[in-house]
């Protein structure tokens, strides 16, 4: 991933210096496992673990010459281990340090962007109590329909990050497996039992069965997982988008003092970075259709695979950590207008309030289809001609003939559609068992 879109932490966990030492963690590991089981002398293991060291320009200009980077980083170590060295990648693959190592850099991943999530979750939270009595009008195909509360859109994020973040604990257990079981799998040099309190010392659990690699459904279900989060984050930018319209301007992002919005249009405050974080969403989902093509492999493995996960892993885990943060930024800093959400709420003049005046006709013994008709036909005319919709249903004989005007009245207050806001809270945010 570009600088512009890396932020620090997870740009560190991607980095090559991180990524090399991590294979010689796996390669650490299977040396003291191997003298644990007498092996390899505990004494090599020592020297080993006193003298591995590796540079990443050092690696680089080996492979010039190898054209294997395994083999560029194994000499690496070699020329600064010493004798020893030959005890290095004893009965190894390349796969099994490569498929190893990387279960825990996707592991450091998951734990870098579910911190993200819970920080999300929180402002979600935050903002949702904030305007949990805040009326506004709910919208279907982009038309007026009944009112709601803001805070009920904040209420649904949450419980969709909710299940974003089960998904992503699913899938940081998927992957956190590791695999030392030679060129096939087939454990032809290795005893089974070395893979498993290798991959024990990592905090990874062994794969059940592999071939030369880690089999790539389980990168896939990594990558599917984040493609789902950044579409939820996508949904919640592009719903900013809409608030921020100049004909709707019900919330907007936050314009800081110096921002500028266009070098055109000084005017301009445009919702630059929900457009963001929906162009980046879009990345992350193309890169999952990658982690899919990567599950079918020839035989016992190919490389294709490897060239594209390169660049699919570190881009998506870095791309889903920078948007995560931006929206939990972007909806802490909404600035919101309750007295635009009224006047939007009111600008059909009474007409999203037709369900409710429907329902109370059918409660006096009007049938369904009959009383659909009289709020319809009074509807079409605001709709068609203007005028307020209130006042044509109380000038109405069928309508004003079976309601009073109390009862009229009681059908235009906004404070019946809220009225059970507080109950799908209490299902929203009580704490998970």
């Amino acid at each position: 991933m570009i600088e512009r879109y890396t932020l620090p932490e997870m740009g560190a966990v991607w980095s090559q210096q991180n990524k090399f030492q991590k294979w010689l963690d796996v390669e650490i590991a299977v040396c003291e496992v191997h003298a644990e089981m007498g092996t390899i002398p505990k004494g090599a293991v020592e020297e080993i673990k006193t003298k591995a060291a590796f540079t990443v320009e050092r690696i680089n200009e080996i492979e010039k010459t190898t054209d294997h980077d395994v083999i560029a980083f194994t000499t690496n170590l070699a020329e600064n281990i010493g004798e020893a060295a030959r005890f290095v990648h004893y009965g190894l693959t390349s796969s099994d340090v490569v498929d190893t190592a990387n279960a825990l850099l996707l592991k450091e991943s998951c734990e870098i962007l579910l911190q993200k999530i819970d920080a999300l979750l929180e402002v979600l939270k935050r903002r949702a109590f904030e305007f949990k009595d805040t009326p506004q009008i709910g919208r279907t195909h982009g038309i007026h329909a009944e009112p709601t509360a803001f805070g009920m859109i904040f209420a649904l994020w949450f419980a969709e990050m909710r299940r974003n973040q089960e998904r992503l604990e699913k899938a940081k257990k998927i992957i956190s497996v590791g695999k030392i079981s030679g060129a096939v799998g087939a454990f032809a040099h290795l005893d089974p039992e070395v893979e498993e309190r290798v991959c024990a010392k990592l905090g990874l659990k062994a794969a059940p069965i592999s071939t030369q690699i880690i089999q790539r459904d389980r990168y896939a279900e990594y990558l599917c997982t984040l493609a789902i989060i950044a579409s939820s984050l996508e949904k919640f930018a592009l719903q900013v988008r809409h608030w921020q319209r100049t004909e709707v301007r019900e919330a907007q992002e936050k314009f800081k003092t110096g921002q500028k919005g266009s070098s055109a249009m000084p005017h301009k405050r445009n919702p630059i970075l929900s457009e963001r974080i929906c162009g980046m969403a879009r990345t992350v989902r193309a890169n999952s259709i990658v982690g899919l093509e990567n599950v079918a492999l020839w035989h016992e493995r190919d490389i294709s695979h490897s060239s594209a996960e390169r660049i699919v892993l570190p881009d998506s885990s870095s791309a889903l950590d920078y948007i995560l943060a931006k929206t939990a930024s972007l909806l802490d800093n909404l600035v919101v207008y309750p007295e635009n959400m009224l006047k939007n709420l009111n600008a059909t003049r009474g007409l999203v309030f037709s369900g409710q005046l429907l329902l109370v006709l059918t409660q006096k013994g009007v049938s369904r289809e009959d009383a659909y008709a009289w709020v319809q036909r009074n509807a079409m005319k605001v709709w068609d001609e203007g005028g307020d919709y209130k006042e044509l249903v109380l000038a109405d004989i069928d309508i004003n003939s079976r309601l009073s005007n109390e009862e009229i009245e009681k059908v235009f207050d906004v404070k019946h559609y809220l009225r059970n806001v507080e109950k799908v809270f209490e299902r929203v945010f009580e704490e998970r068992n």
